[in-house]
């Protein structure tokens, strides 16, 4: 059980802080609620953007690294579909150099001309690298494009096309940074072996003098339900072909999700799960196959995929994953497979509340998702699934009319 206190200052930051009696290490994760989900179809990316600007430094610090680095610590970001997340680890004596500089960056970044340029031709050959120049490189955007017509997770986090950020003007990107890089839109998680209070005194002090300026975030489009399969067929010059089906299912706060990654890890949790033995040691028919969900804020994607071997058509191995779906929706899940998975999934929790950056990080998305309790209450809902719920998850998502199949061919 990870203990927490949290507080919300008068200019909308939210604070949450544990004390880890068992480290040295202070831990600050601060979470912008900020993700490709709150981009414009025409201004996708700019997230990611943000990602690497917030690096570039500010006008009283102009290489952010350098005083981490001083400080004996370490730092890094990511950026999802859903939010934005920057992390620094030091010794627990040095929290005051990371409050500081992540409450400065967060109001006096220096998004100049030549930031900007220098980060844009970073974030575009990024994308050129890693998704149109490599195998299988855009084989997730292929997917996203066709499961979404609506909503924004029909795109990546690096964004529909690198032209749009090449597009991108200094004020769309100024105007991006005062509507979401804010205390309102920002949660700031500590976990050190410092006093509960000290460290919400310690927030407070660097943050709380900070405006909350920016307009108002447009709701997110939602997706309307699927009525009827999707298929797209693309050809690529790969060793092998993808076969990818994909379902929608519920959001991360519906029990759907629980069930659904209950489901994911049945299928293809670990070298000993039902995929890896039956269609690729027993059948030999793929040489890899994979199942998971997104995790989503919103609606997600159930997705269940496989490499296909030389010999194997495309028919029998799309007709062997539908198999593998059925069997579930028939509720053939033995005691023994159940309580495995259950088994795993608490393990991996008690092994996250060990590493005090995962309790930063884990405070704060719980706390974006508006149920900050489920941090604590995760393992006892995954206890609590039965072999019905699985079989009533599988029938509602593993449906004709709710897939949506990628064929990404080798070229013969």
């Amino acid at each position: 059980m990870i203990k927490y206190r949290h507080t919300t200052l008068k200019n909308g930051l939210t604070i949450l802080v544990n004390r880890d009696r068992a480290s040295k290490l202070a831990a600050i994760s601060i979470l912008y609620k900020v993700g490709a989900r709150n981009e414009q179809p025409t201004k996708t990316g700019f997230a990611h953007l943000f990602e690497h600007l917030m690096f570039r430094g500010t006008k009283s610090v102009p290489d952010f690294d350098i005083p981490v680095q001083m400080a004996s610590g370490e730092n890094n970001a990511f950026t999802n579909n859903d939010y934005t997340n920057f992390y620094i680890t030091l010794p627990k004596e040095n929290l005051s150099t990371a409050l500081w500089l992540e409450s400065d960056r967060m109001v006096n970044l220096d998004i100049s001309e030549e930031a900007c340029l220098t980060e844009k031709q970073v974030v575009i050959e990024e994308f050129k690298q890693r998704f149109l120049n490599q195998p299988y490189g855009d084989e997730q955007l292929l997917l996203r494009d066709l499961c979404y017509t609506t909503h924004p997770y029909r795109w990546s986090t690096i964004g529909i096309s690198p032209q749009h950020i090449e597009r991108a003007t200094l004020d769309d990107i100024r105007s991006f940074y005062a509507l979401h890089y804010r205390p309102s839109q920002a949660i700031l998680a500590i976990s050190a072996d410092i006093d509960e209070d000290e460290m919400i005194r310690m927030a407070t002090e660097y943050f709380e003098d900070i405006p909350d300026n920016g307009g108002i975030i447009a709701p997110v489009a939602r997706e309307p339900k699927q009525t009827e399969p999707r298929r797209l067929e693309v050809e690529r010059d790969v060793p092998a072909t993808d076969i990818t089906i994909a379902f929608h299912m519920g959001d991360r706060l519906s029990r759907d999700f629980f069930l659904g990654d209950l489901a994911s890890d049945l299928l293809a949790g670990g070298e000993s799960s039902r995929l890896i033995n039956r269609l690729v040691k027993e059948r030999g028919l793929f040489s890899s196959v994979n199942a998971y969900i997104l995790g989503s804020l919103d609606p997600g994607l159930f997705i269940i995929k496989g490499r296909l071997m030389p010999s194997t058509t495309e028919v029998e191995a799309e007709e062997a994953l539908w198999g593998e779906l059925r069997d579930l929706i028939d509720g053939n899940i033995t005691d023994y497979e159940l309580e495995k998975v259950k088994n795993k999934f608490e393990a991996n929790m008690l092994m996250g509340e060990i590493n005090v950056m995962n309790k930063a990080m884990n405070l704060c998305f719980y706390a974006m998702t508006g149920r900050l309790e489920l941090i604590n209450e995760e393992a006892n809902i995954f206890r609590s699934i039965t072999r019905e719920e699985i079989m009533d998850f599988s029938r509602r998502t593993f449906s004709r009319d709710n897939s949506s199949t990628l064929i990404y061919r080798a070229k013969r």
